[in-house]
């Protein structure tokens, strides 16, 4: 579903990715880890071309995100094309940048309506039950700032799903909840794994890694440092970069 190969990313002088070589199955679960500043949420950003690439390749199901190749070149396309081409991935932010001036049920109908241009009662739907999976049926007609933090995050998740996407990308979904909304957010995207959805999940919650990915990948500096079955990689990490951070976040 997802492959990188070489994949550099840079701003200005400051190199952020360099030469990333990782590729995700359909239906596998990958947490990205690792410290600030190691470079995972841009990686997340260059899977869906919210920030282009320097060098290298990014496919998503088999196509190139963001560019055409013409003989050896890469040319970025029209954000148009991008945005077209980007509606099978599904993306979470660390906030949840709904639009405040809709109800839950209109954040999550606008998106199908305008883009995929599908009916309003094929998309309304479609939401009603989505919102009854991630546990907010009775919020359809509520506005975000009646919502706590983890409602929120939830209705965001909906949303992204609402768009019927094969690849859902969550960065730090978590971090800006109060501890005690974690769990309810933690526990939609564990549903979501098990239902079989692809997901790459950057995240600092170890025990959620643990129980619920495939893959963890361990990111320090732009590079992968080690990666494997993720109660392997959590327990017994090999490398000592690796045992160091989570030394200090276990």
């Amino acid at each position: 579903m997802v492959k990188a190969d070489s994949v550099h990313k840079s701003y200005g002088q400051l190199d952020v990715l360099k030469g990333i070589d990782l590729e995700i199955a359909a239906g596998e679960v990958v947490c990205l880890i690792g410290p600030s500043g190691s470079g995972k949420s841009t990686l997340l950003r260059c899977i869906n071309h919210l920030e282009g690439i320097n060098g290298g390749r990014m496919w998503v199901d088999g196509k190139v995100v963001g560019y055409d190749i013409k003989g050896t070149k890469l040319h970025e396309q029209k954000h148009n094309d991008v945005c077209r081409n980007r509606t099978d991935i599904g993306m979470v932010f660390q906030h949840f940048n709904l639009f405040p001036h809709m109800t839950v049920l209109e954040n999550l109908v606008e998106a199908p309506r305008l883009v995929l241009r599908q009916k309003k009662s094929q998309v309304t739907a479609r939401a009603l039950r989505l919102l009854e999976r991630v546990g907010l049926a009775d919020k359809a007609g509520s506005y975000p700032r009646q919502l706590s933090g983890g409602q929120q995050q939830r209705v965001a998740i909906a949303r992204a799903l609402c768009m019927e996407p094969k690849l859902m990308l969550f960065d730090e979904p978590t971090s800006a909840l109060d501890p005690e909304l974690v769990g309810e957010v933690l526990k939609v995207m564990k549903d979501l794994a098990q239902s079989g959805m692809t997901m790459v999940v950057v995240t600092h919650e170890m025990n959620f890694a643990r129980d619920v990915a495939d893959r963890v990948v361990f990111m320090a500096d732009g590079n992968i440092v080690e990666q494997g079955p993720a109660a392997q990689l959590i327990t017994n990490p090999q490398n000592e970069r690796t045992r160091s951070f989570l030394a200090s976040v276990l």
